[in-house]
Parts: structure tokens; C-alpha cells; sequence
């Protein structure tokens, strides 16, 4: 598994459980053309971009290059790669039929088109990551973030301090924080928004 350094944009959830087979990074799926709309997802996006650089990964249809346009008109050029898989005709294994255009998207091209890829557009891999205390789903139990009584109020007074979109799963919140701030940061922004009193 190769980790990236930045936050990978790709259109759906089929495209984000095939890359999360292959590499360690943040990733957001737009939701396809959902993206134009969703104001939380696009200042996430922005955030993610100022702090370590968005990889933007869409299929190679025309769907795919009006979100990456989109994504960049609303995010500094010098804060984003395009990686881009190259015209591949065929369907993936889970349609019936292939797409309008009949090129295989993100989700259906091999490890290696992808790995291609993301070499291509130099992307900021490496094999290791530097030891940091980094904050887990364990973590936001013992803060009462997750599985206990209140813990979705409690989450949403922290996702509302951190200015984090309120739908953010607890998986992806904790890919997020580990993307924003160390522990210590975390737990002194638990303090702050009155999760606990410690």
C-alpha cells in the first residue's frame, strides 16, 4: 500500500473502495454532479487543498472532466494534481452495460493504469509515515464522540468548532482530524467546544 500525501478526490463510493485497496490517503468521492451543490463538501475540498494539496482522480468521460473542471475553478491551481487514467473502452465488472461513452472509469481499470497514474502526475508518495500519536475511532469513544449516550450531539458541537461538514461519518471524521491536527490539537478542541471538562 502506497500512502499519499494529499487528499484524493474521486467522483463515487465504487471509485473510493477500489482506491482504498490501494493506498493510505484521505479520499472524498463527489457524489458525481452532487459536488456543484454541496457547499459543506466544497469548503472540505478547499480545506483539504490549503492543508496538504488535493489529487483530483475522475474518470475520463466527459462526467468526469466537468467535476474535475469544477473542483478546479473553486480550489488555487497550485493546490492540485490531476491524475488522469487514460481512455480504456469497455464496462466494469459490476454493470450490466457500459457507460454512455464506453470508457471504464476509475472503479474498472487495473492497479497498474492506476499506480500510472498517480506516478504520472507526481503525486507525493512514500512507504512509511512519521511517528505522530494519531487520534483513532477509540479515541473518539473515550471522548463520548461515538457509540454512547449523546455522542451524535456531542460530534456535532465538535464538527460545528471545526467547521466540518455535520454528515461526516466517525471513519471519515477521524481520517480528517488525522489530516488537520495532532492528538494534543484534538483534545484541546474537545475542551474548547465543552465535550469534556479534562
Amino acid at each position: 500500500m502506497i500512502k499519499i500525501e494529499q487528499a484524493v478526490i474521486v467522483e463515487g463510493k465504487y471509485d473510493k473502495i477500489r482506491l482504498s485497496s490501494m493506498i493510505d490517503a484521505v479520499i472524498i468521492e463527489t457524489n458525481g454532479f452532487a459536488i456543484f451543490k454541496n457547499k459543506e463538501k466544497q469548503r472540505l475540498i478547499r480545506k483539504l487543498a490549503e492543508k496538504r494539496g488535493i489529487l483530483i482522480l475522475t474518470d475520463s468521460d466527459s462526467a468526469g472532466f466537468k467535476i474535475r473542471s469544477f473542483i478546479s475553478g473553486t480550489v488555487p491551481a497550485k493546490d492540485i494534481i490531476n491524475a488522469y487514467i487514460p481512455d480504456i473502452f469497455g464496462k466494469e465488472k459490476r454493470k450490466t452495460e457500459p457507460s454512455k461513452e464506453g470508457k471504464i472509469g476509475v472503479e474498472g481499470v487495473s492497479n497498474k493504469v492506476i499506480f500510472e497514474a498517480l506516478c504520472h502526475a507526481g503525486a507525493t508518495c512514500s512507504m512509511t509515515s512519521h511517528e505522530t500519536r494519531r487520534i483513532t475511532i477509540t479515541d473518539l469513544y473515550e471522548f463520548g464522540l461515538s457509540g454512547g449516550v449523546n455522542s451524535k450531539s456531542k460530534k456535532a458541537l465538535l464538527l460545528k468548532y471545526l467547521d466540518l461538514p455535520e454528515r461526516l461519518s466517525t471513519s471519515s471524521l477521524v481520517q480528517i482530524l488525522n489530516v488537520f491536527m495532532e492528538y494534543d490539537d484534538f483534545v484541546n478542541a474537545v475542551k474548547a467546544c465543552g465535550i469534556c471538562e479534562e
